[in-house]
């Protein structure tokens, strides 16, 4: 028997996927949608590197990302891809 521990799985348990839809919730339905929608029709297919992406994005103030999503404000870089992919109809 090996002591070793098995290479972290992806992030896509419920468990975290229903702690990300829970810090989705900002007080702005329209924000807190498009969010939601990230992570039902898109998150789990999602490359590491964008799903890191993401959550580094929810540790940003809500007004913030809906600026960024609204294009009122431009994401910085780290975000710019991920934002479109967020609000991609």
């Amino acid at each position: 028997m090996s002591l070793e521990h098995p290479p972290r799985a992806p992030a896509t348990t419920r468990a975290e996927l229903g702690k990300l839809r829970w810090r989705c919730r900002r007080g702005i339905k329209e924000l807190d949608v498009l969010l939601e929608r990230y992570i039902d029709e898109r998150f789990c297919a999602a490359p590491e590197p964008e799903r890191d992406a993401f959550r580094q994005l929810l540790e940003t103030e809500g007004t913030l990302i809906y600026a960024y999503c609204l294009g009122a404000q431009p994401p910085p870089e780290r975000f710019a891809e991920l934002i479109t992919r967020i609000t991609a109809n």
